[in-house]
C-alpha cells in the first residue's frame, strides 16, 4: 500500500473530507445553539373561520422544538395538517427569526354521511358545523363526483326557483334528487343531465300546476317523466304521467 501514491492520495484525502464533515458539523451545532437563532415571533394567517386560536396555540406549544434552523419544518406542518377544520398548510422560515404559516381552510359544501362533510373541492373531512347543508348519500369514493353535479343540479335549478337538498348514489350508480320543496326526482344510471334538462324545461308548465301535491318525478322515461303524487286525505290519486312518457330506461 505504501508503494501505491496514488492510493495513498485516495486515502488521504478521504480522511481530509472526513475531517472537514466533522469540522462543519460541530461548527453548525455550536452556531445552531447561539441567541442569534432563537426563533422570536411566529405568524399564522389565512382566511380563518373555523379554526380557533387556542387550536393554533396548542399546535404552536406542542409541536415547535428547537430554534430557527433545527426546527422540524415538516412536522410543524402535520401538526397543522391534523386539525380538522385545514385543509392546506404552509410553512416557512423568515430571517432572522420568525415562522410563517398560512393555513387554508375546508370550505364546506355538503354532508357526508353520520358526522363528515364534503367540500368543495369533493374532499371528505370531519368537523362540527351546524349551518344548513345538502346531504351527500352514496359509495365510497363517489363525493368528488356527487359535488360536480351537486353544482350543476343547483345552478340549473335557479331556472325555476328550486333547490337542492339531497343527493344520492346508488353502489349501481344510480342518481335521485330531492328538493327543498319535498319533490324527489328518479334520474337513474344513463342521460342524467338530459333527463334532468327535460325536468327543468317542462316544470312550469307540466308540473307547477300541480302545486305541492307532486312528491315524485321518475325521469327514467326515453321522452317523458311520470308523476306520483301525495294522497288526498279521502281515496288514493292516481300516478299521473308526463307528455310523452315512453319506455322507462335504465
Amino acid at each position: 500500500m505504501w508503494n501505491r501514491p496514488v492510493l495513498m492520495n485516495g486515502v488521504a484525502n478521504a480522511l481530509f473530507a472526513a475531517a472537514a464533515l466533522l469540522v462543519l458539523v460541530g461548527a453548525w451545532k455550536l452556531a445552531a445553539h447561539q441567541p442569534l437563532f432563537e426563533l422570536r415571533e411566529v405568524t399564522v394567517g389565512g382566511a380563518l373561520a373555523h379554526v380557533t386560536r387556542g387550536e393554533i396555540e396548542d399546535v404552536v406549544r406542542r409541536e415547535l422544538r428547537g430554534n430557527f434552523l433545527t426546527l422540524d419544518l415538516a412536522a410543524v406542518n402535520a401538526a397543522f395538517q391534523q386539525l380538522p377544520w385545514v385543509r392546506k398548510v404552509s410553512v416557512r422560515r423568515q430571517w432572522p427569526g420568525r415562522l410563517d404559516v398560512v393555513l387554508e381552510e375546508h370550505v364546506p359544501l355538503a354532508r357526508w354521511g353520520a358526522g363528515a362533510l364534503v367540500n368543495t373541492e369533493g374532499g371528505v373531512f370531519r368537523a362540527t358545523y351546524r349551518g344548513e347543508l345538502p346531504q351527500f348519500v352514496g359509495p365510497e369514493g363517489a363525493a368528488r363526483e356527487m359535488a360536480i353535479q351537486y353544482r350543476y343540479f343547483r345552478k340549473s335549478l335557479e331556472a325555476i326557483g328550486q333547490t337542492p337538498v339531497r343527493l344520492e348514489v346508488s353502489p349501481r350508480r344510480a342518481w335521485k334528487v330531492r328538493l327543498a320543496s319535498g319533490v324527489t326526482l328518479a334520474l337513474g344510471r344513463e342521460q342524467m343531465e338530459a333527463r334532468f334538462a327535460r325536468f327543468v324545461a317542462m316544470h312550469d308548465r307540466a308540473l307547477a300546476p300541480l302545486g305541492p301535491r307532486v312528491e315524485y318525478v321518475d325521469l327514467r322515461y326515453a321522452n317523458g317523466f311520470a308523476v306520483r303524487l301525495a294522497e288526498p286525505r279521502r281515496g288514493k290519486a292516481a300516478p299521473k304521467r308526463g307528455p310523452k312518457a315512453g319506455q322507462r330506461a335504465g
